[in-house]
């Protein structure tokens, strides 16, 4: 893994794939790179008008990659089962739950969940449970239940090889800072928008590891893993005050990605080594080298409350009971 980059990253040709929050930042990163190395990408994101400035801006950076956007609000379930609905591939090699919002002051989503743990969490876990037949077949190598073949190979094996099909979900360093409250997820006692970020996370790293179990016990080979960027220079650390009018804050974020971040070209690595690097783990979870901070993808520190398998089985049956989608295909 020391000193691995995008040239590291093996043939993505024939793989299917979905980034969410791919307009900018992260997700678009990674989507670029994805179609750079020969996978299919559907940009998953929330605004029609910014989603295709980033297809155009990406298909003038790749002039050969197919790309192709999706709307889709993690913030409304209504969204999240549309796009669901729609998705254009028979099979999919590759979901990058990768979009999210940090320390916002106190708000909702249409479906009134605290706003970060509804978008950050909620709203993918949602999206991979219904994305999960999809995944499933990929790797499995077969069509989706339902779906007809795609001509690709079914001999047992995913397009994307040996490793076949991945979730890859982006949680933070931030994760340290608590662990959900099972008593009150959407922050309703008392709200603190970096402890209810740092939860929402944490929300991230329990979801892959109770995801990761249970795909075991399916016997299924697509893997879950987690992944973070450190601190990486996007728009995510000036939106809260942006949307408060603290100006001065705001500034101070700005000088802080220009002074001590690295950029988000270096901050996608880890999520995109989880996506595509050979041999990589389930439940694993991959971030920058140096002090979780800045650097090549390596085995990241986890908090122990993140591998707690009650709390995963707790915040997962919590899950399923407030957005409605239930993983039936591993209940089989």
């Amino acid at each position: 893994m020391t000193g691995w980059s995008v040239r590291d990253i093996p043939d993505q040709s024939g793989r299917n794939a979905v980034v969410t929050g791919a307009n900018s930042g992260l997700g678009y990163v990674t989507a670029r790179e994805l179609a750079r190395k020969g996978a299919r990408v559907l940009l998953a994101c929330r605004s029609e008008a910014r989603g295709r400035a980033a297809v155009e801006r990406l298909r003038g950076e790749v002039p050969d990659g197919d790309v192709q956007l999706g709307l889709l609000d993690l913030g409304e379930l209504a969204s999240v089962r549309e796009f669901a609905g729609s998705l254009p591939y028979e099979r999919l090699d590759l979901l990058v739950n990768n979009a999210g919002v940090m320390a916002l002051p106190y708000g909702t989503t249409v479906d009134g969940f605290e706003t970060q743990f509804g978008v950050n969490h909620l709203g993918h876990f949602a999206l991979t449970g219904l994305l999960l037949p999809a995944l499933l077949a990929a790797a499995e190598g077969r069509p989706a239940e339902g779906r007809p073949a795609d001509g690709r190979p079914v001999d047992g094996h995913s397009a994307a090889g040996p490793d076949g099909a991945r979730v890859v979900t982006v949680s933070s360093m931030v994760h340290l800072l608590g662990n959900i409250d099972p008593h009150d997820l959407n922050s309703e006692r008392h709200y603190r928008r970096w402890t209810a970020y740092g939860r929402s996370k944490t929300a991230n790293l329990l979801f892959t590891h109770e995801l990761a179990r249970r795909l075991a016990a399916a016997g299924s080979d697509l893997v879950a893993a987690a992944a973070h960027p450190g601190y990486a220079d996007t728009n995510l650390q000036t939106a809260g005050p942006r949307a408060e009018g603290r100006r001065v804050a705001e500034r101070l974020m700005a000088l802080g990605n220009r002074v001590i971040a690295q950029s988000a070209e270096a901050g996608a690595l880890p999520a995109l080594y989880a996506a595509t690097a050979p041999g990589v783990r389930p439940d694993s979870f991959t971030g920058p080298s140096l002090a979780m901070w800045r650097g090549a993808p390596a085995p990241s520190r986890r908090a122990s409350w993140t591998l707690d398998d009650r709390a995963g089985e707790r915040l997962w049956s919590a899950s399923e009971q407030l957005t409605g989608v239930f993983y039936d295909a591993l209940k089989a």
